[in-house]
């Protein structure tokens, strides 16, 4: 099948651009929660539930958008579109209404679902445009929604102790990335289902491939965000021990920053090696070492400072590559009328486990400490690796 290449690129690039925009917006209570709580008295489940009010929206938002079909029976940019804006409208509420109140929880968790509408349709634009590089077309997506995810934290340091300024950009960016996914074209392996098919989804049981790349994706997603929304305060806390505060949290915001943006580049250059060399390989490889650094992190927390960046550095990059290989062997397995509605049902399963995590992570540190809560991280790559082995067998 002939490929233009230049609208190939143009159009992926165009994307990469706008999932970073949108994706802007996941992390940003958690980026800015320093300084929201020096203004405003707001409870540990409170701040909590502003992370993992996102979490549990985008669950809402993924298991409509996977029931319904909508990915594979609408155009995907136009969902997009409307999904990234109606989010930037939601994210910019924050600024008039009160900090840690219901309603700024519930337009967390509006943000959430709509966000269902750009990362997962985000995949089904993308696998459209190739089979044989498709490892390295997803990775290359993923490694935008890492830069996008990390951007909150990059945008709280640059906007100091005034979190509105960075509230406002990201729902600016967010807003102009829905606009700029309307300028993308679809590739020539774009699958459209004729009518809504509820059944679909029962394909990630039915087909053992495919239900096994849903267990390596679970094992990833145990570890996954409850790393990033919290790692930032994570390193607050273990820097303090060697620095005041005034210095303890921009240093933290940066190494979080770097962290996550890390997993990012990495997930491009195990995009490319996953097409010759296997994508279950590269997600077991990438699990290796992320729980590995995990622990190591564990071990190291509240001693030298340089030598607790660097693991946290080693686990920000690799905690992140196998997410885009197990998105892709459910692309290659799925008939291509489907591919959407598995990926997004993959992701609600996912999101829905980190629902949880993300949601318990501060209340086990306040009993178990940061060290014990990084070694109950671990226990996802482990239980990942052993899905992605059964998966080889077959």
């Amino acid at each position: 099948m002939q490929i233009d290449a230049a609208a190939k690129w143009r159009s992926l690039g165009f994307l990469m651009i706008a999932e970073i925009a949108g994706m802007s917006l996941w992390f940003m209570s958690a980026a800015i929660l320093p300084d929201l709580t020096r203004e405003i008295q707001i409870s540990e489940f409170r701040q909590a539930a502003l992370s993992s009010a996102v979490q549990i929206g985008f669950v809402a938002g993924a298991l409509a958008s996977a029931l319904l079909g909508l990915a594979d029976r609408i155009d995907p940019r136009r969902l997009f579109a409307f999904s990234a804006i109606s989010a930037a409208l939601f994210n910019a509420s924050l600024l008039v209404v009160e900090p840690g109140g219901a309603f700024s929880i519930f337009a967390r968790f509006a943000t959430g679902a709509l966000l269902a509408g750009v990362y997962p349709v985000g995949m089904k634009i993308v696998v459209g445009w190739g089979q044989k590089d498709r490892g390295f077309l997803v990775g290359t997506l993923v490694g935008a929604l890492t830069f996008g995810s990390a951007a909150p934290h990059l945008l709280a340091l640059l906007g100091g102790t005034d979190w509105r300024w960075s509230l406002t950009v990201a729902s600016l960016a967010s807003g102009l990335g829905g606009l700029l996914c309307l300028a993308t074209k679809l590739g020539p392996f774009h699958g459209t289902a004729p009518k809504m098919d509820i059944t679909a989804i029962f394909t990630a049981w039915t087909n053992k491939k495919i239900r096994y790349a849903y267990v390596g994706y679970l094992g990833h997603m145990w570890e996954l965000y409850a790393m990033w929304a919290w790692i930032g305060v994570a390193l607050t806390v273990s820097f303090t021990a060697h620095m005041p505060d005034s210095d303890a949290i921009p240093l933290a915001r940066i190494i979080a920053f770097l962290a996550i943006a890390a997993g990012g580049v990495a997930c491009i250059g195990a995009g490319l090696l996953a097409d010759r060399i296997g994508k279950a390989n590269i997600a077991i490889l990438a699990m290796v070492i992320s729980g590995t650094a995990a622990l190591l992190s564990a071990l190291t927390f509240g001693g030298p400072v340089w030598l607790t960046v660097l693991c946290v550095l080693v686990w920000g990059a690799a905690i992140l590559p196998d997410s885009a290989q197990f998105s892709a062997l459910v692309a290659d397995y799925a008939s291509p009328e489907q591919a959407g509605s598995l990926m997004t049902f993959q992701t609600a399963l996912g999101f829905a486990l980190t629902f949880l995590t993300v949601q318990v992570t501060p209340m086990l540190a306040g009993l178990i400490g940061w060290p014990g809560v990084f070694v109950l991280m671990a226990i996802g790559p482990a239980a990942g690796i052993a899905g992605m082995l059964r998966l080889k067998q077959l």
